[in-house]
């Protein structure tokens, strides 16, 4: 897809970012234009918190096969402090670097964060997606926001997450007996689509693939960077 002609800074104070957050979410799509999947990313990001530097990468994989095609990463330096709410301003420039380096461009991006499921409606899934011009999903270890009632112990479980009286995702059970994952679309993607895919990425572990084969890229490659920079 072609990126969007929208761009902004990134060195911004909490202030600044808590308004351009306000404003893209509102460029924010819910419609999802996805017709036939074949293939489907995933994003994570990796980090020593005494650290500036972050390591994040994005592998793609083949749908529904979920065969690994390609995997790319970038390192920045960041200075944006870790708080909640705002880690795309930490985590976001690092991810788009890494996309730009693709030569399988994936139809849809899963990223290990929030979607819509987030205070001011732009999770790192969102913000990534609206500036990449991609359908993006929002695939968390934990709750950001919102409140959602018991979700029943069997793989597949589903229950609805709601946040100031509107539902912004799905908290579904992937592995029978294990903690569930909070799923929210990020652009151009809805609940029902969001939740289907995360849901079908998932075999035997409990994150998808696309974000389980990011996670152990980004852990990789930051062991042997901090191990190869040891040595100097």
């Amino acid at each position: 897809m072609t990126p969007l002609p929208l761009n902004h800074a990134w060195n911004l104070t909490f202030k600044e970012a808590q308004a351009l957050q306000k404003k893209l979410a509102k460029e924010v799509r819910h419609s999802c234009p996805l017709k036939k999947i074949q293939l489907v990313a995933g994003a994570d990001v990796s980090f020593n918190r005494r650290s500036p530097v972050l390591y994040a990468g994005i592998v793609v994989l083949s749908y529904p096969a979920l065969s690994p095609v390609e995997e790319v990463w970038a390192v920045q330096e960041v200075n944006f402090p870790y708080v909640p709410g705002y880690l795309s301003f930490r985590e976001a420039p690092a991810v788009i670097a890494a996309y730009h380096k693709l030569q399988h461009h994936p139809d849809v991006m899963i990223l290990d964060g929030q979607g819509i499921a987030h205070p001011r409606g732009l999770g790192l899934a969102s913000h990534v997606g609206l500036l990449l011009n991609l359908p993006t999903i929002g695939c968390a270890k934990s709750r950001l926001v919102g409140e959602h009632a018991p979700v029943p112990p069997e793989k597949g479980s589903v229950v609805p997450l709601s946040f100031q009286e509107r539902t912004v995702g799905n908290v579904i059970r992937t592995r029978t007996g294990v903690k569930p994952v909070y799923v929210s679309p990020g652009h151009l993607m809805d609940i029902k689509n969001a939740s289907r895919l995360v849901l079908a990425c998932c075999t035997k572990y409990r994150l998808p693939e696309p974000t389980r084969h990011a996670h152990l890229l980004v852990n990789r490659i930051r062991k042997e960077f901090q191990h190869s920079h040891a040595k100097v």
